[in-house]
Formats: structure tokens, C-alpha cells, sequence
């Protein structure tokens, strides 16, 4: 089982290159993508990062320098990294893995874009969450 979708190829190889800041996923048909850490972590399927909803995704910035410091298989269908700014709530299906590799330039430029239409700065600090917590729901 590759994942949630039937359709996704089966991953045959993941190595964590700590130095390079960089998650090597390879897959059954050929694909292997060199994902940076800061991708993984702006892109997080977390509710932290995503909300709740269509709308209420929370736009991330300071991590370029991020790292993964552990890396917990999740069953048979993916991982959690655990990074070094201390989130660790987002679970990495073998699906979403292989979405961020084929969709990596696309994605860096609609981050790209995001951060423009905010007037943030990529090394920005991330902004103090709100006394509930920061997530849109209160939990």
C-alpha cells in the first residue's frame, strides 16, 4: 500500500540528508525527489498549518534553516518528521510526499507569491500565536 490513493506509486526509498537540509524519497516508477526541509515544513498537512479549512491556511515563514530531527514511519503509509522548531504534528502520507516532489516548483512559487501578497519576508520570524492556541477552532 503506497498510501491513501490506489494510484500513487509504491515508495521504495527515503534517506534524510541532514547536511543538505534535504528528504530523498524515491518511488516504484523511477520518480525520486529531492524535497528540502523548508518545503516540507512551509507545506505541512498539519491543521498548525493548513486550518481547519479552505481559507485558513496559516502562511509560514523563518524556516529556511529548519531541520528534521527524527523521522517516524506512520504504519505502512507514510512519516512524521519531527523538525527542529519543534512541529511535529504533521503526518507525511507516501501520497502527499510524492505531490510535493512532482508539484515542487509550482508549490515554491505559489509560496513565493503568498509571501509578496503579505508583505512578509521569507526569514521572517513567524508572528507569536494567538493566546488560544492558533489554530481557528480554539484547540
Amino acid at each position: 500500500m503506497a498510501g491513501l490513493r490506489s494510484d500513487t506509486p509504491s515508495p521504495e526509498s527515503i534517506t534524510l540528508h541532514g547536511a543538505s537540509r534535504v528528504l530523498e524519497v524515491g518511488f516504484a516508477d523511477g520518480s525520486v525527489f529531492r524535497l528540502p526541509f523548508e518545503l516540507m515544513r512551509v507545506f505541512s498537512p498539519s491543521a498548525e498549518v493548513q486550518g481547519h479549512g479552505p481559507g485558513q491556511e496559516v502562511l509560514q515563514t523563518g524556516k529556511r534553516e529548519v531541520e528534521i530531527t527524527d523521522l517516524e514511519p506512520v504504519g505502512n503509509y507514510g512519516v512524521k518528521p519531527v523538525f527542529s522548531d519543534g512541529h511535529d504534528t504533521g503526518i507525511y502520507s507516501w501520497d502527499y510526499l510524492y505531490f510535493l516532489g512532482a508539484q515542487q516548483a509550482q508549490l515554491w512559487e505559489d509560496y513565493t507569491r503568498r509571501l509578496q501578497e503579505a508583505g512578509v519576508d521569507r526569514d521572517a520570524p513567524m508572528a507569536a500565536k494567538a493566546a488560544h492556541g492558533g489554530h481557528a477552532c480554539g484547540h
